[in-house]
């Protein structure tokens, strides 16, 4: 007869993210996960496999709930400069939080790649969803005339991701909003 789990695994998940975030995959240890989880070594792989398991549903925790969240924000929008503004102060604001933890995808990026193509994947798939969402916005904040249609909206949009992705790395360096906020307008200069 098989046990029946005697923890609440999307919460565990949630957890196990904080301190990924917080420490990084290699900082932490399988120990630390157990403690922080209050389970047991059995449990946890029981549950998730490995450390590894773990660390990934960790991250597809991350992209369902902030990423999307983020993602979300950009429809919510009155008009793409202000919605893509705001995208980009708030993460830059959540990156810069304790500490500076920067951003859990583009932190499993710097840590883990290119040695994890399983990772890579994961990175990749976040990252895509974020360009093609910001694609449709500028497609249609050009169509209606709110902004330059002097470079292709998927140009534009890998832009921005890419600039989004260098500002939650130096938020692990700089972990000051004030710093790194006026950066955005710059980057909006390049919607013409």
């Amino acid at each position: 007869m098989a046990r029946t789990r005697e923890f609440d695994t999307e919460a565990a998940v949630g957890r196990a993210m904080e301190l990924f975030w917080s420490r990084g995959y290699e900082a932490t240890s399988v120990r630390d996960l157990t403690e922080h989880l209050r389970i047991g070594q059995g449990s946890l792989y029981a549950a998730f496999g490995d450390k590894d398991g773990l660390y990934r549903a960790a991250l597809e925790h991350y992209r369902s709930t902030l990423a999307a969240a983020a993602l979300r924000s950009l429809e919510q929008g009155a008009d793409a400069r202000s919605a893509i503004r705001t995208m980009l102060i708030e993460r830059i604001r959540i990156a810069v939080e304790h500490d500076g933890r920067g951003c859990l995808v583009v932190n499993a990026a710097c840590e883990r790649l290119p040695a994890d193509p399983a990772i890579r994947r994961m990175v990749r798939d976040v990252q895509e969803a974020s360009r093609d969402a910001l694609a449709e916005v500028l497609r249609v904040a050009i169509a209606r005339g709110e902004i330059a249609a002097q470079h292709d909206p998927h140009t534009l949009a890998t832009f921005l991701v890419t600039f989004l992705n260098g500002l939650l790395v130096s938020s692990k360096i700089t972990p000051d909003a004030h710093t790194l906020e006026p950066l955005v307008e710059v980057a909006l200069v390049a919607l013409g």
